[in-house]
């Protein structure tokens, strides 16, 4: 069996992975640029090489929620691409986010005049996005409040305080593209569009594509599409396809060593509340991680649903066939309840793991269904919630060690 030297556990991000599902999404958006979002810590894969291994793969931008994420983005990765900032509240940096060149968006009436006193104070025009709300009834500015938005920014842009160069929307239901609001959000977005360039404001960039809307619906890519998940090679459309339906695959692989092999009899309880007894004579297998680094106490087993899906034995080339002999990789379930730093498995009566044995909690796999090994995916279906959940959530305790050469900084 294989050992990870020096670590209980570890998130493998593969950098090429991102530069190539880069390269996909690009291919899936034709003429429209790609801007990779890698707020939240690049969805937890590493903000500065996850932006530099998007770039690799030609992405022209890199957005980011707040501001301080896109001064981080910026110190990264130069000078060079476009960032966009798009959540903030009154108060934020906005004289060294216009003077490190970060695009903002304007999501609310307050926030024009802030960021003109910001574009003022850094000496050099604002470059600004309108954030419109076209029903997904969140961030952005309202079409009763637009009107009353251009003209003031009408005011400011001829004062040299800022300059309207984009438009932007979220869509509610982009991951189920045949819904009504879809295509009512999409109309509400166009004439948006015509609103602001009747106020005579020519856009660089409209744009109002996440993820799911950049795989399944061309009408809504526009100039700019701003995927986010699939960056990262997970499908925001589990229910229409795996990653692999798409061109991407899964960058991040979540591994540890078992810390505890033991027998126990048939009838112990495992884990607190003994949601889980074992039916016979077994070994049990301790995981060195749990909810204090990001795994789901919803992904608990036993009577308290199906646990998540732990591989174990090899890797995801090698899992069993059914009726493969002992010793094969297999996929086991969490037994019992997950705790803040433990998570428990019944190998079986004849496991061969030992302490310090490799085992896989998600991968580079199209999931269970699809591969035969779990993925992010397969662990959302377990827990309830979505595979973004699943990969953001990861806690600093568990190091990311970064495979390929993509978005190095000496590539």
């Amino acid at each position: 069996m294989s050992t990870i030297p020096d670590y209980s556990a570890r998130a493998v991000v593969d950098l090429d992975a991102i530069r190539d599902n880069v390269r996909a999404l690009r291919a899936t958006a034709r003429t429209a640029q790609v801007m990779a979002v890698v707020k939240a810590d690049a969805y937890g894969h590493g903000l500065a090489p996850a932006a530099r291994a998007a770039l690799a793969g030609g992405a022209t931008w890199l957005g980011t929620a707040h501001g301080t994420e896109a001064l981080a983005v910026r110190a990264a990765v130069g000078p060079e691409p476009r960032v966009l900032t798009w959540l903030y509240a009154p108060g934020a940096p906005f004289a060294e986010l216009v003077r490190e060149d970060v695009d903002i968006a304007v999501a609310a009436p307050w926030a024009l005049d802030e960021v003109a006193d910001g574009a003022r104070a850094a000496g050099r025009t604002a470059r600004v996005h309108l954030k419109v709300d076209t029903g997904l009834g969140r961030n952005g500015i309202t079409p009763e409040d637009l009107p009353a938005v251009l003209d003031r920014a009408a005011a400011l842009q001829a004062d040299g305080a800022l300059a309207v160069i984009g438009l932007m929307s979220h869509l509610a239901l982009a991951d189920e593209p045949d819904d009504p609001s879809v295509k009512m959000q999409t109309h509400a977005f166009e004439d948006a569009i015509r609103t602001v360039e009747a106020a005579g404001m020519p856009l660089e960039v409209r744009h109002l594509a996440n993820s799911a809307a950049t795989l399944t619906n061309p009408a809504t890519h526009y100039d700019l599409v701003r995927p986010g998940i699939a960056v990262y090679g997970l499908s925001p459309v589990p229910h229409l396809g795996a990653p692999g339906d798409y061109g991407l695959r899964p960058a991040m692989t979540l591994e540890a060593r078992l810390a505890t092999v033991k027998r126990v009899r048939a009838g112990q309880g495992v884990s607190y509340g003994h949601f889980y007894t074992t039916t016979q004579d077994t070994v049990l297998g301790v995981i060195p991680l749990g909810y204090g680094d990001g795994i789901p106490r919803h992904a608990s087993g036993g009577s308290l649903g199906p646990g998540g899906p732990v591989l174990v034995g090899g890797g995801v080339d090698d899992v069993a066939a059914p009726g493969a002999g002992l010793g094969t990789a297999r996929v086991l379930r969490v037994a019992g309840r997950v705790c803040m730093d433990q998570v428990m498995l019944d190998l079986g009566p004849y496991a061969p793991e030992q302490a310090g044995d490799v085992v896989t909690l998600f991968g580079a796999s199209d999931g269970l269904a699809r591969a035969g090994a779990p993925n992010a995916e397969d662990w959302a279906q377990a827990a309830g919630t979505i595979s973004y959940e699943i990969v953001t959530r990861l806690g600093a305790r568990v190091p990311r060690v970064y495979a390929g050469t993509a978005g190095r900084e000496t590539a």
